[in-house]
């Protein structure tokens, strides 16, 4: 009769083990088990290292990897050895071998299935096998994804073998509606549709990374049956803003900026770039000649940015000429952007306004906003059922978005109240989103009035964004807001004369650096503490009002004449 482990006899008496014994006997096992792995991994290492490639090399290591399948070095090893294989043994040979390191990699899964090393050596077999079987492949994987669906490991090596294979995107995007109509939580399979959709039907107008208008908008009809059977499951939510994001937008000169007082010009991209690369190939033509300029951003922190300034040698700009045409040529003269200044002007541009590109929102079909406008009432219709769904009020922030940002500006706002309401935890982000589409909003409202001045004063901003878009303003109103610091990204504001950022909680001026036209500045009741803090100041050359009334740095010994040695051009302080 078999006896437990915890039990033997002794003098003819049945003995219970103690708990100590039976640790004494664990630590014993674990102590053999350690000095054969240890025996094993020297043995491997010996014979790397003396470069014997042998079939006894895949026995040591396989004993070692089946235990513990992350173990880089010794994967290593097993592919040196492979590798040497293809050179001596016939191609009959080696698939034996191989398939026979496939039933071994999946005892290896069994163990781990989310082992690194098994899976990158599994893709590096099939590659090296004479004869692979894609199929068999496949089948590995829905058998694996059907036990844990969300294992990124084998989404990727399923990727791996379609490319390798000749299954085709449209069997691989019907495979993700099978995967997601069992379940919707599936959040890979709604990820792999997304990048699915575009290779199978691409959009011609917008690029290869958006897929066709048309199927886009019956995607809404999949999405909403998710998010209605589940309004708290997150999957469905992503790929919903997915379906109402845009293709990147293309890199173009998106404004072409000259000074005829400053002698310089900048450039502003429609995104950020970096025109030092070596690659970089950015050439400024004046009157239909070359120009040799020096490039550099609007601060030392910006390496890529979406802003560029030169200055331009004395003598470029002659004011004996009527006019001076300038031209940008930005990859081998792909994109190009020209403007011409006048005698008698000061300064000229050329520039896409945000509403010519599109820059807020998409340009909406008569089908889409129709869509669009169904699939609002839908998520008002489930936040009601669902007051606090975190999911549902964002979207439909995002569907008014999308729809008419103005339009809706005040429900906007109000919405961010009950999104914050919902989810406190995330506060800041969501009033770091709320900032940027103020300010997006301030921006088309600057540019319908055609002025260079933007006011954002008590608007609750707690971040700033789009600065790039912001290159011609001449006044700006930051006042009463909740921001911390005027960052860096504040210096590609160059054409800025006034600013305007009283009470606040800035610490630092940071951004307000080397703006060439800056004449006033107020920060009335903000927290800056040191005068080291003011020290970008210093590169602005026509600063001459200056407003820290409210500030801890007044109360600074000596702050009046610290401040003159620092700020010498600042003919009226106001403290």
């Amino acid at each position: 009769m078999a006896l437990s482990r915890s039990l033997c006899f002794k003098h003819g008496r049945l003995k219970v083990r103690t708990t100590e014994e039976q640790a004494e006997e664990k630590r014993k096992e674990r102590e053999n088990k350690m000095k054969i792995c240890l025996a094993s991994k020297e043995a491997c290492f010996e014979k790397r290292k003396s470069n014997v490639l042998d079939e006894e090399g895949l026995e040591l290591t396989k004993q070692l990897l089946g235990g513990n399948p992350d173990f880089a070095t010794l994967w290593n090893f097993r592919r040196e050895i492979f590798q040497h294989f293809e050179k001596e043994k016939s191609p009959e040979e080696l698939q034996a071998l191989l398939e026979k390191e496939l039933s071994f990699l999946e005892a290896c899964l069994r163990v781990n299935p989310k082992s690194y090393g098994t899976w990158y050596h599994r893709g590096w077999v099939l590659d090296h096998m004479p004869s692979p079987d894609w199929a068999r492949e496949l089948e590995l994987c829905n058998k694996l994804l059907q036990q844990d669906e969300r294992n990124f490991h084998c989404w990727d090596y399923r990727r791996l073998i379609v490319s390798r294979s000749e299954v085709s995107c449209s069997e691989e995007l019907e495979f993700t509606f099978k995967l997601i109509s069992s379940n919707f939580s599936n959040y890979s399979s709604w990820h792999y549709r997304s990048t699915l959709l575009p290779r199978v039907h691409p959009d011609t107008c917008q690029g290869a990374s958006r897929a066709h208008e048309g199927v886009l908008l019956t995607e809404y009809e999949l999405v909403r049956n998710a998010f209605f059977t589940d309004p708290n499951d997150q999957s469905a939510w992503f790929y919903y803003r997915w379906l109402l994001g845009r293709a990147d937008r293309e890199e173009t000169v998106s404004c072409l900026y000259v000074s005829r007082e400053g002698q310089r010009l900048v450039l502003s991209f429609s995104r950020p770039v970096n025109v030092l690369s070596p690659s970089a190939e950015l050439v400024l033509f004046v009157d239909s000649l070359p120009l040799m300029v020096k490039w550099r951003t609007s601060h030392p922190k910006l390496k890529h940015s979406a802003l560029w300034i030169c200055d331009l040698p004395t003598g470029t700009i002659n004011e004996a000429c009527s006019e001076h045409s300038f031209k940008i040529h930005w990859r081998n003269g792909v994109v190009q952007r020209e403007c011409v200044l006048y005698r008698g002007r000061s300064e000229s541009w050329c520039r896409d306004s945000a509403t010519d590109q599109q820059l807020f929102r998409s340009d909406l079909s008569v089908e889409k906003s129709t869509v669009l406008q169904s699939e609002l009432d839908s998520c008002t219709q489930l936040q009601e059922m669902e007051p606090e769904n975190k999911w549902c009020v964002l979207t439909i922030i995002l569907l008014m978005r999308a729809l008419d940002p103005l339009g809706y500006e005040k429900d906007t706002l109000q919405y961010f109240k009950t999104l914050k309401a919902a989810d406190p935890m995330r506060s800041a982000y969501f009033d770091d989103l709320r900032s940027k589409f103020v300010i997006e909003n301030a921006i088309l409202k600057m540019e319908y009035a055609e002025t260079r001045v933007v006011d954002l004063s008590k608007k609750d901003v707690t971040a700033l964004y789009h600065l790039d878009q912001l290159l011609l303003v001449t006044h700006m109103n930051l006042s009463s807001n909740r921001l911390r610091s005027l960052t860096a990204q504040v210096s590609m504001l160059q054409c800025l004369e006034v600013l305007e950022a009283d009470d606040n909680m800035l610490e630092d001026v940071e951004g307000l650096c080397g703006l060439p036209r800056l004449e006033e500045v107020s920060l009335r009741n903000n927290c800056i503490a040191k005068i080291a803090d003011l020290r970008p100041l210093a590169s602005c050359p026509k600063l001459a009002i200056l407003n820290l009334q409210g500030n801890p740095v007044t109360k600074v010994t000596d702050f009046q004449s610290e401040l003159a040695l620092l700020l010498p051009g600042v003919k009226d302080l106001i403290a």
